[in-house]
């Protein structure tokens, strides 16, 4: 499987927002694993507190599906301050999903389970 082939991409930021621990943890291990380095918010709202504090970040990985504040209100808020890629990712694939994210502002959309091979590329992709 691939992970960052030159430094720059080592050195951004991935974050995973998703209010399931046990998505973070899945998707920070693969990611580490592959020499990605992680942060994550368990909210939305956590999430956007910490990229308007932090310039490192490269790519938003978001659960669509959380309490309080949704990832379809969340990636607007993102986008209309930071300029980075935002990729929804959604436990339920229904038809017209991918759309919906689009619509709401996201760059690209996965589905859990997430394909590790398909993520790996995507992050290559948009952190060139």
């Amino acid at each position: 499987m691939k992970g960052p082939d030159n430094y720059r991409m080592m050195n951004i930021k991935v974050l995973i927002i998703d209010d399931d621990p046990r998505n973070i943890f899945a998707l920070n291990a693969t990611l580490v694993s592959k020499g990605y380095k992680c942060v994550a918010a368990s909210s939305a709202q956590q999430g956007i507190s910490f990229l308007n504090e932090s310039d490192d970040i490269g790519i938003v990985l978001i659960d669509m599906m959380m309490p309080e504040m949704d990832g379809y209100e969340a990636i607007p808020l993102i986008k209309k301050k930071h300029n980075i890629p935002v990729v929804a990712v959604t436990a339920q694939a229904m038809m017209g999903d991918r759309e919906k994210c689009l619509e709401a502002g996201a760059d690209d959309y996965i589905s859990k389970p997430i394909d590790v091979n398909r993520l790996l590329n995507m992050l290559e992709t948009y952190l060139k």
